[in-house]
C-alpha cells in the first residue's frame, strides 16, 4: 500500500504570513510537496506560479471564484440569473489553472439565494447547475482540465450552500446526461468516467470531464456521519479529499471526533492515490501544528525521499 501525499491549503494554512507567495514558500519549507488554494485571484496567475514553482510544489486544486462577495455570493453554479457570471468566472479559473499548471477545478455549486425557500427553489436551482455543468465539461475538456463537486455542510459552516451530500452531488451528476460529465478518475492525461446507469456502472474513456469530490471528511463527518461505509462507497468516484478535525476544524493532530490514523489506514487500504489536502484551521503556529503529519512521515516515508 503506497503512503498518502499530503497538499497544504494555503487559504487556511500559515495564516501568520501575509500573502500566498510567503505562504507558499512555507509550505515547501515544512515538506509539502503540493498546495491547493481556494480562491488564488488577488494574485497575477504567472507570479503565483513562480512562486510555486521556487517552492518546490505542484498545485493541485483551485475554486471557481466565488462572485459577488458584498452581496453573500459563494459560488455561482447553481444560482438562478447568474449563469453568465458563472461562465465568465469559469473562463478566469482556466486561465489560472493553466498559467499554475493545475488539473483541478472546484465548481462551486453557490447558495440558495437569501430569503427563499430551499425546498421551493431546489428544482429551479439543479436545472441552472445541470446547464452550467454541462458548460463546464466542454471548456474543461478542450484544456484538459477536471472539474470537482465539493458538497459543504449546512449545518456548522455553510447553511445556505445548496450542495451539500455525497449523494446529492452524485445524483445530480447522474442528471446531467452526457458521458463526460459523468464520475471519473484521471489517468495520464485521459480521464475515466464511470457511466451510472446502474450503481457504478461501466468504465469510459474520454479526454477530461467532471470528477466527483473533492470528498472534504468534516462536512461529511458533521452531515452523515458512517466515515467507513461513505469512504468505501464514494472513493472509487472521488478525485480529492480533505482534512479537518471536527467539530472545530482543527488539524488532525487535534483532539475531536475523528480518528485520523485510522482514516488515513482505510484510504490506505481502499487505494486512495490522490492527494489528502490540509484545508484545517491550525490552532497556533502552523509548522508547530503539523507535528501529526511529520508523525505520519516518519511512519510512511517522506514522499521527496523517494525522488
Amino acid at each position: 500500500m503506497a503512503p498518502l501525499r499530503f497538499s497544504a491549503n494555503v487559504s487556511w494554512l500559515f495564516p501568520e504570513l501575509p500573502g500566498l507567495p510567503e505562504r507558499l514558500q512555507a509550505a515547501g519549507r515544512a515538506g509539502f510537496e503540493a498546495a491547493e488554494v481556494a480562491w488564488p485571484y488577488a494574485e497575477p496567475p504567472q507570479a503565483l506560479a513562480s512562486a510555486a514553482r521556487a517552492a518546490g510544489l505542484k498545485m493541485v486544486l483551485i475554486n471557481t471564484p466565488r462572485g459577488d462577495q458584498e452581496k453573500g455570493e459563494m459560488g455561482l453554479g447553481a444560482v438562478p440569473g447568474r449563469q453568465a457570471a458563472f461562465r465568465e468566472g469559469l473562463e478566469q479559473a482556466v486561465l489560472y489553472a493553466k498559467a499554475l499548471g493545475c488539473p483541478r477545478i472546484h465548481l462551486m455549486a453557490g447558495r440558495v439565494p437569501p430569503g427563499a425557500d430551499r425546498a421551493a427553489v431546489k428544482a429551479e436551482m439543479e436545472t441552472v447547475f445541470l446547464e452550467n455543468l454541462r458548460h463546464a465539461a466542454g471548456v474543461l475538456a478542450q484544456e484538459n482540465l477536471v472539474g470537482l463537486l465539493e458538497p459543504i455542510n449546512t449545518r456548522i459552516t455553510d447553511p445556505q450552500y445548496f450542495l451539500d451530500t455525497p449523494q446529492q452531488a452524485a445524483a445530480i451528476l447522474q442528471k446531467v446526461g452526457r458521458p463526460n460529465l459523468q464520475l471519473q478518475m484521471v489517468s495520464g492525461r485521459q480521464v475515466l468516467l464511470q457511466v451510472l446507469s446502474s450503481g457504478l456502472g461501466r468504465l469510459q474513456q474520454t479526454p477530461a470531464g467532471l470528477m466527483f469530490s473533492p470528498q472534504d471528511l468534516f462536512h461529511w463527518q458533521i452531515m452523515d456521519g458512517n466515515l467507513t461505509g461513505n469512504i468505501r462507497k464514494f472513493l472509487p468516484i472521488v478525485g480529492h479529499v480533505q482534512v479537518a478535525q471536527v467539530p472545530d476544524r482543527g488539524e488532525p493532530g487535534s483532539s475531536g471526533e475523528l480518528d485520523f490514523a485510522y482514516l488515513f489506514q482505510l484510504l490506505e487500504d481502499e487505494g486512495y492515490q490522490g492527494f489528502v489536502g490540509c484545508e484545517y484551521r491550525p490552532q497556533g503556529d502552523t509548522v508547530e501544528g503539523l507535528s501529526w503529519l511529520r508523525s505520519y512521515w516518519d511512519r510512511r516515508g517522506h514522499p521527496r525521499s523517494s525522488q
